[in-house]
């Protein structure tokens, strides 16, 4: 089983020029990457989330395969019976069938729309966390444009270029929690040791 099936693109192009100072025409452009959707799924808060929607789609899944072979029999009874059943009762049974294979797709599409919904509801505060983190490290360290990776297409990036594990490292001690939200004092991870200097991967 993989999450894929129904998660929906994240994240968008985060740029940080407004929030930095204008480079001189003599200056270049510090550019960096984070791939958001790993560091979600390697933070803790991130795995948790991950666990409870698996769970969700799991029973989900359970609900859709037993209405789906209550279909394939009904579907295999229609098979077996129309050349000994009345024109009325195969009508009738025609019918049946559709109207259940009609309720499966809607009910189908409507898990769909909840996984989706569920997903942004799990991952809204992680995501809002992780981009406080960057806007900090692209205020302190110089950066005038940081790019989600599945987002700005980008194919190969050296590592040093690569925030991922800084942020990840970063949330996972306490950073990036809204200082005017009630009862969010920051609280490192489980053996979190204190985060590094903000700057990229060597």
């Amino acid at each position: 089983m993989t999450l894929k099936r129904y998660a929906l693109p994240l994240f968008a192009v985060m740029a940080l020029s407004a929030l930095t100072p204008r480079l001189s025409a003599a200056q270049a452009a510090k550019v960096a990457i984070v791939d958001l959707q790993r560091a979600i799924n390697e933070t803790e808060e991130g795995r948790k989330a991950k666990d409870r929607l698996k769970k969700l789609f799991e029973s989900r899944q359970q609900g859709l395969d037993k209405k789906q072979q209550e279909l394939k029999k009904l579907k295999d009874e229609l098979d077996q019976q129309k050349n000994v059943l009345s024109r009325e009762a195969l009508e009738t049974k025609v019918e049946s069938y559709q109207k259940q294979l009609v309720d499966l797709q809607q009910i189908y599409v409507e898990y769909q729309r909840e996984l989706a919904e569920k997903e942004g509801e799990l991952t809204k505060t992680i995501v809002e966390r992780m981009e406080r983190i960057l806007r900090r490290i692209g205020q302190t360290d110089g950066y005038s444009l940081i790019m989600e990776r599945s987002e700005a297409g980008v194919i190969y990036v050296p590592t040093n270029l690569d925030l991922t594990d800084v942020v990840i490292q970063r949330y996972n001690a306490g950073e990036g929690v809204d200082p005017n939200a009630k009862g969010t004092a920051a609280k490192p991870a489980a053996g979190a040791k204190p985060a590094a200097p903000a700057t990229a991967k060597k």
